[in-house]
């Protein structure tokens, strides 16, 4: 560790007061630079994105490793109303746009308030949401951006769209022009464990993913999403604290953990290299299922 370290006291400072810093000034900041929201690597599709109807979105981003787009919206000062109808505004129409992605809906603030992050809670798990609160630190002649996770993504799949899901019956040639050879031999070798868990679980194709049933019946307890060069699996098991150290240890790519899911990036070999793991989780969310 560096032995020149230096306590310096910074002072707090809001843009949307300051002369010289405007809305403008912090969207080319994130623009060049968008790692500082701590959202992973993301690359800048567009700024001020022109919407049908609707005005412009600030910042598109998209993480090409996970297919992944961010749709962004900042205000300087605290945020309102109007600031979040727009922000799920424009998550929608992109969402509608491309519809191959998945999206998630990112709220920029300076002041993100109790009531107002009650409010968006409510949408979370319907609609994919990050909040971030910006805290701008003055030192010197310097400024210090830095964005605090308020509100986490929770994108669970919802009752309603499994059973949406039980109508929008596919194949596996469709999962197969979505993802790639690769995606659907990661989720055939999980069905493999899934069938020594229980040999009566089959894979069931529908156009919101890839699921399970076990006998004649629907059991998700596990769901899959096919990419191009990786599986995406999302695990239903209540017992999330067991887990997590788990999966600190291990070298997965987890996307999210919350409300009883665990959403996980599979690249090749890794469902064989983490096969007693995957088992493990596997057999927890089978047990639970079946109390």
């Amino acid at each position: 560790m560096p032995q020149n370290l230096q306590y310096a006291k910074g002072s707090k400072i809001w843009l949307k007061e300051h002369p010289e810093f405007d809305e403008s000034w912090l969207r080319n900041i994130i623009a060049k630079d968008p790692s500082i929201l701590g959202l992973g690597d993301l690359v800048l599709k567009e700024a001020e994105r022109i919407q049908p109807k609707a005005g412009r979105l600030d910042l598109l981003f998209e993480d090409a490793e996970t297919d992944k787009r961010y749709e962004v919206e900042i205000m300087l000062g605290r945020v309102d109303e109007s600031h979040i109808i727009r922000c799920v505004e424009y998550w929608d129409i992109e969402r509608k746009r491309l519809p191959t992605y998945d999206h998630c809906a990112v709220l920029v603030a300076e002041e993100i308030t109790a009531r107002f992050l009650n409010v968006i809670s409510l949408f979370n798990g319907a609609i994919p949401m990050v909040a971030l609160q910006l805290n701008a630190i003055q030192l010197d002649d310097k400024v210090i951006l830095n964005f605090t996770k308020v509100l986490d993504e929770i994108s669970p799949i919802a009752a309603e769209e499994e059973e949406l899901s039980e109508r929008d019956i596919t194949d596996r040639q469709y999962w197969k022009d979505k993802g790639s050879d690769i995606s659907l031999r990661l989720a055939d070798e999980c069905v493999e464990i899934l069938k020594e868990i229980d040999p009566s679980f089959s894979m069931t194709y529908n156009k919101h993913y890839m699921g399970l049933r076990q006998g004649n019946r629907p059991n998700n307890i596990v769901v899959f999403k096919a990419k191009k060069k990786f599986l995406r699996a999302e695990i239903r098991v209540n017992d999330l604290d067991a887990l997590k150290s788990e999966l600190t240890n291990a070298d997965l790519e987890v996307l999210a953990i919350g409300r009883g899911r665990v959403r996980l990036v599979l690249h090749a070999g890794e469902v064989s290299a983490h096969r007693d793991l995957l088992k493990s989780i596997f057999a927890r969310a089978y047990k639970e299922s079946s109390e």
